[in-house]
């Protein structure tokens, strides 16, 4: 894999040719070599075209070979069938980078996937870096380059955001959008095929590039999502990463074999992955860029309190409300702060939280009161709103606004946003120091709450996947050969399971497998009455759907009577072989129920859930997943992100959990399902956490293992 450093020449070049420059004004080749010139591109651009001698003023040469001194950057847009010769003739005249904007390859089939196999043999053998094929090209703003290697006529406003686009159709309106949402670009590449050059290449490269402050990212499908993930959590720790992934509804979900597969639908692997690396991700494209707006211009907030001025009560309510729903908090400002600010209010202004300064609010009274809330020291992010209604002009507003923030230089940083509620297409902004503008309270408050989530997140330890004690992974693998060989992979049999449990160095309750009655009340005798007796089956998931749980049998008369009764049930079904024994347990008398599994995303590996068990998983479906390996944090995440985490900690009288146990167990879990890729699907379901210091046991297992 070459490095980012290799990637230079395409956002950098000395000079520039365009391979497939055309002489008709509505040809995309005739586009494209405008499109430097037009952006005043800092270096010569040599137009490259066998039939013609002049092409917009400019001398034209028949082949790259030709040019009169080495060019660094090739912008291809000839016909398909061309594109190997110039290639070939890039490769023979030192060309280091290309941007292929030409269709017809991979999009297109199987034909066209092996050309594009061909150009790619071709680029990397003559150690060039390309970007597309099928693409819209690329720009870098910087005042030293200028340069636009696209078809678009746009050159958007210089800035610190840089974006990767896998869709080039959308190439046009993301830059028209930039330039309309006054969203400063630094870098912009549309992938295309990703060939070569991927988006996680230029997350890496992104990543120590000086003029980029925030990275966004139109994402449609992962190359190599382990890598992307690698790159994304450490980047993210310098650098805020956007991203807009589409397909996220559930159509995609497969017909599962365990509790586990099931929950996993289609999108949960990508959202585990933004949570963990730090991905903020936006639902639509509108909230990509108000993202990136307010990270763009303001600082992190330090916390999650949120002040609100207004001179509508409405818009305040709904601002605290979607506050609230984003999982932020209107503090009640001190008596100081509320005694300040009334002293230059009305006497029916409300001062606590938000500040409602009434209709009638000048702009004056705006500046006093933002540098007075700004000041306090008692909010970590301010919501601005204003609508005008004839006492107060938006554009003084909006330079009050302005005016306090700068004069407030030694407040504590925080992110403010402002609301302009006005019919004009586009409400005014400061002149001066950027402060994001939003039309309504809904969007500022969801940023905000994106904007928390993200520094709690950089807040975190970094983290680490240390190795736990007493997994032997050898006699693990060695437990899965064994099945796969026997019975071709599949469900491992109730002996197997325990035996890899034990391997593994997971906590089981006492008891074991009997394969008839006599040998249930044996194991009875030994773990002590009352008992549970559950069918252990390969085959049969749900066992409360076919009689094979009975439980609280306190002797040996009702294990036995037990052991006839699931053994009959199954007869009764015809499903006798699918009986492999049962499994006797002790009774547990307390404890919070919990599900833990893991099942294998075809693109993103083993994927770890984590919730309450028992029935409740598949009702209440409160499950939280993340993507191996699991760090520490990421345990830790999982652990407090299921809505049911408030029983673990112990409500309304009932004993809090071992919770440090039950992190423990998703972490070896983790490095076990890294450890041996033969698991395929995990299932512990129920995991009972016991109080503080008693740990957790397995109750019920199944695992999945199949040929690697």
């Amino acid at each position: 894999m070459p490095d980012a450093a290799s990637l230079r020449p395409l956002f950098e070049p000395r000079a520039v040719a365009v391979v497939g420059a055309s002489r008709s004004p509505g040809n995309i080749g005739h586009r494209v070599l405008a499109a430097p010139l037009d952006a005043h591109f800092q270096g010569p651009v040599y137009p490259v075209n066998p039939r013609a001698s002049v092409v917009r003023c400019l001398r034209a040469y028949p082949s790259v070979r030709a040019l009169p001194e080495p060019v660094d950057l090739a912008i291809v847009c000839a016909p398909r069938d061309s594109v190997a010769d110039v290639v070939g003739d890039c490769a023979a005249a030192g060309v280091k980078a290309l941007v292929v904007i030409t269709a017809g390859f991979a999009e297109i089939g199987s034909a066209g996937e092996r050309l594009q196999a061909e150009l790619l043999a071709a680029v990397r053998g003559a150690n060039m870096r390309m970007v597309g094929p099928n693409c819209f090209g690329l720009l870098n703003t910087a005042k030293a380059f200028q340069l636009n290697a696209t078809f678009a006529p746009i050159n958007p406003p210089g800035g610190t955001v840089s974006m990767a686009s896998q869709s080039g159709a959308l190439g046009l309106a993301i830059l028209a959008t930039a330039r309309h949402r006054g969203v400063g670009i630094a870098q912009f590449v549309s992938v295309g095929n990703q060939a070569d050059v991927t988006s996680t290449d230029l997350l890496e490269y992104w990543e120590n590039a000086p003029g980029t402050e925030v990275i966004l990212l139109y994402v449609e499908s992962f190359g190599d999502p382990r890598r992307f993930a690698r790159i994304a959590r450490r980047v993210s720790r310098r650098k805020p990463i956007v991203a807009l992934k589409s397909g996220r509804s559930g159509a995609g979900a497969r017909a599962a074999g365990s509790h586990t597969a099931a929950l996993a639908a289609s999108d949960v692997a990508v959202e585990a992955l933004c949570r963990q690396t730090g991905i903020i991700r936006a639902e639509r494209l509108e909230e990509m860029f108000d993202l990136a707006a307010a990270l763009s211009t303001q600082p992190l907030p330090r916390g999650r309190r949120v002040g609100i001025i207004t001179n509508a009560g409405g818009p305040a309510i709904l601002a605290a409300d979607a506050c609230e729903a984003a999982g932020l908090v209107l503090p009640e400002l001190s008596p100081a702060v509320q005694q300040q600010v009334a002293e230059y209010l009305p006497p029916t202004a409300s001062v606590c939280n938000p500040i409602d300064m009434i209709a009638s609010a000048d702009a004056n009274q705006y500046r006093r009161t933002v540098e007075a809330v700004l000041r306090s020291g008692e909010v970590d992010a301010l919501i601005v709103i204003c609508i005008p209604i004839g006492f107060s002009d938006l554009c003084e507003v909006a330079s009050a606004v302005e005016a306090a923030r700068t004069a407030a230089t030694d407040a504590p940083p925080m992110p403010l946003c402002a609301i302009w509620m006005t019919e004009d297409a586009e409400p005014p902004g400061p002149s001066g120091q950027p402060i994001p503008v939003f039309h309504y309270p809904e969007a500022a408050a969801q940023v905000l709450g994106r904007l928390a989530d993200y520094a709690e997140w950089r807040g975190q330890p970094v983290g680490s996947a240390a190795p736990v004690a007493a997994l032997d992974a050898a006699a693990v693998q060695a437990i899965c050969d064994r099945s796969v060989a026997e019975t071709g992979g599949g469900w491992l049999s109730a002996v197997a399971t325990r035996r890899l449990l034990a391997a593994a160095g997971f906590s089981l309750l006492p008891g074991g497998i009997a394969l008839d009655a006599d040998q249930a009340v044996a194991l009875a005798e030994e773990v002590g009455y009352p008992v549970a007796i559950k069918l252990a089956s390969r085959i049969i998931l749900h066992k409360t759907e076919v009689g094979g749980v009975q439980l609280n049998l306190s002797g040996p008369e009702p294990v036995r009577t037990a052991f006839r009764k699931i053994a009959q049930e199954l007869h009764d079904r015809g499903q006798a072989e699918a009986l492999e024994g049962v499994i006797v347990q002790p009774m547990m008398s307390s404890g919070v129920e919990l599900m833990v599994g893991m099942t294998h995303d075809r693109l993103f590996g083993p994927l770890i859930a984590f919730g309450l068990g028992g029935i409740h998983v598949e009702i209440l479906k409160d499950v939280c997943f993340r993507i191996t390996p699991l760090t520490e944090p990421d345990v830790q995440a999982m652990v407090r992100g299921i809505k049911g985490y408030r029983l673990l900690e112990g409500y309304r009288g009932h004993p809090s959990a071992d919770v440090p146990a039950v992190t423990a167990l998703l972490l070896r879990l983790s490095q076990l399902v890294e450890a041996v890729p033969a698991i395929e699907e995990v299932d512990f379901n129920p995991v009972m956490a016991l109080p503080p210091g008693h740990g957790c046991r397995i109750i019920d297992a199944r695992i999945r293992v199949a040929a690697r």
